[in-house]
């Protein structure tokens, strides 16, 4: 049986955040991520539907979901 993970808000994501001292701008590029995206993705001014919002959120445990692996170019 699969065990869902739990979706956390983005207060509960802040105070995680605030708990460890760590900025959002150092797990972006720790992760790869342009700061100011995820930002937006955590005010919820970006849906984070596809792409790296969607990776994002993901990550943050903002919503449920799969991270496929990214294809070469």
């Amino acid at each position: 049986m699969k065990r869902t993970k739990r979706v956390k808000t983005p207060e509960q994501v802040r105070e995680e955040f605030r708990r460890i001292g760590k900025p959002f701008a150092e797990w972006a590029r720790e992760h790869g991520y342009k700061p100011n995206l995820v930002i937006e993705v955590l005010r919820g001014r970006i849906l984070a539907n596809h792409g790296k919002s969607h990776e994002i959120a993901v990550l943050l445990g903002l919503k449920a979901g799969e991270i496929q692996a990214r294809r070469a170019a």
